[in-house]
């Protein structure tokens, strides 16, 4: 009973709290922006930006948390330190969970090329158009290439153009519902940052 509790806990309470977490980390990023403050301090990091995917519905929000922590990525997606910021030249790469802890990917093999990702900071709402679909790319876990200025694929397959310059978006999840060796990766590129 312990056993089965405890895997309970881990798919579906984990992911109960985080939902909670998520709601209140982006309302309280919210309340900051309104008097004037970019960034809220919560336990888990610094929260920068809301993440929305059109796609995954009207009411999709989820905080970007600087750093890719056990801790961060329960309270949202996490941004892997080192990337772009949002809006900037290079690539901004973000990371989230697939299975526990809010799912905030749960859904990325639907993914398709064309559909947005919306990342809203405290100055403006930066468009990014996903180039690849949510499963077309998939490497193993230490494959950092895909975090690189200008991701390039050393088995020159799936990847962003390569083009010098180019303001892109990286998410990365888990591969596999139950193991967690591999990465799914799905490349962007920015069309649009407008005032918020």
């Amino acid at each position: 009973m312990a056993v089965l509790g405890w895997v309970a806990w881990q798919f579906w309470g984990t992911t109960w709290v985080s939902e909670r977490r998520h709601a209140a980390i982006a309302d309280e990023l919210r309340q900051e922006w309104e008097v004037g403050q970019p960034v809220t301090t919560v336990d888990e990091g610094e929260v920068t930006a809301l993440v929305r995917i059109p796609a995954f519905g009207d009411d999709y929000a989820v905080p970007l948390v600087e750093g890719t922590s056990d801790e961060a990525l329960a309270a949202g997606f996490g941004h892997v330190e080192g990337t772009a910021q949002p809006g900037e030249v290079g690539n901004v790469a973000i990371a989230g969970h697939r299975v526990t802890h809010g799912e905030p990917l749960a859904d990325m093999p639907d993914l398709q090329p064309g559909d947005q990702v919306l990342v809203e900071t405290a100055e403006a709402v930066h468009t990014y158009v996903l180039d690849t679909g949510g499963d077309d790319l998939t490497v193993g876990f230490d494959e950092t290439w895909v975090l690189g200025r200008l991701p390039t694929n050393p088995a020159g397959e799936t990847q962003p153009r390569q083009r010098p310059g180019q303001r892109l978006l990286t998410l990365t999840t888990c591969a596999e519902l139950f193991h967690t060796d591999d990465r799914l990766v799905a490349f962007g590129h920015l069309v649009s940052s407008v005032p918020r």
